[in-house]
């Protein structure tokens, strides 16, 4: 897979995948509506889950036979694998989130022993002060459905912004989850630096999968610079912390719920 060159840090992947960027311009156009906005986050997100799975997962070498091997028994087929007792959980940030981490939840069916695989469910909505600033997250309700100890805990959500969301939610992980997790994964559609900035202060050990990062409010002179070159004058958030160009509310248009 390929990779733009940054410099946020060795935690944070953004891919350079020309298709899948084409299909993330048509879903943050304003003709994008249902049915056709969760088919393109499925196919993105199948792509990105995927990317995931062989990029931070163990893998080891399995040894199977072929419908070659009744004739050449010797000889079996040496291919990579990844490493099936290892343990996942998928955190559904509703709303956004929630289709997302379904889709996650059901591919890594494929590679992982089911009983390995959880989804947990947090409902989680911005807080905001007089002004329309985000000033943390909070959470409504929550289903947990065990620990993370030695555990892969994925999180996908689609708009990364302030980080608020995420940093509470790993906050809480931490603080109230029987662990210590494995690697706790991000995966977003769009990142800001400003998200990043406050994700990897707090959880420097955060691992951050993005198909694209947004700083259009920056000056023209940082728009022309190397991302992350000048990150402290950055700014992908417009005065009601929302990404720019971003791609809107995909909570309200995946779900067809306008509040």
């Amino acid at each position: 897979m390929r990779y733009l060159q940054h410099h946020y840090g060795p935690q944070v992947h953004l891919l350079d995948h020309p298709l899948y960027q084409q299909l993330l311009t048509k879903l943050c156009s304003a003709e994008t509506v249902q049915p056709e906005i969760n088919k393109i986050v499925e196919l993105i997100y199948t792509e990105m889950i995927s990317i995931v799975m062989a990029e931070e997962f163990e893998v080891h070498t399995k040894k199977t036979p072929t419908r070659m091997t009744a004739a050449h028994p010797e000889i079996l087929l040496e291919s990579p694998e990844l490493a099936k007792t290892q343990k996942a959980v998928c955190v559904n940030l509703a709303r956004a989130g929630t289709y997302p981490s379904h889709l996650c939840y059901n591919f890594l069916h494929l590679a992982l022993k089911p009983e390995n695989i959880r989804q947990d469910h947090i409902f989680a909505a911005r807080m905001t002060d007089a002004q329309h600033h985000v000033t943390g997250a909070h959470f409504g309700s929550l289903k947990i459905g065990g620990d993370v100890l030695d555990t892969h805990v994925i999180i996908p959500d689609p708009m990364g912004a302030t980080g608020s969301t995420l940093v509470s939610t790993i906050d809480y992980y931490k603080q109230k989850v029987p662990g210590p997790a494995k690697k706790y994964i991000a995966i977003h559609l769009i990142v800001t630096p400003e998200y990043l900035k406050k994700v990897l202060t707090a959880h420097p050990e955060v691992v951050i999968y993005a198909l694209r990062l947004d700083r259009g409010l920056s000056n023209e002179a940082v728009l022309k610079s190397p991302l992350g070159l000048h990150w402290d004058q950055e700014k992908g958030l417009n005065e009601h912390d929302y990404i720019v160009p971003g791609g809107g509310g995909f909570g309200e248009i995946m779900n067809n719920s306008f509040v």
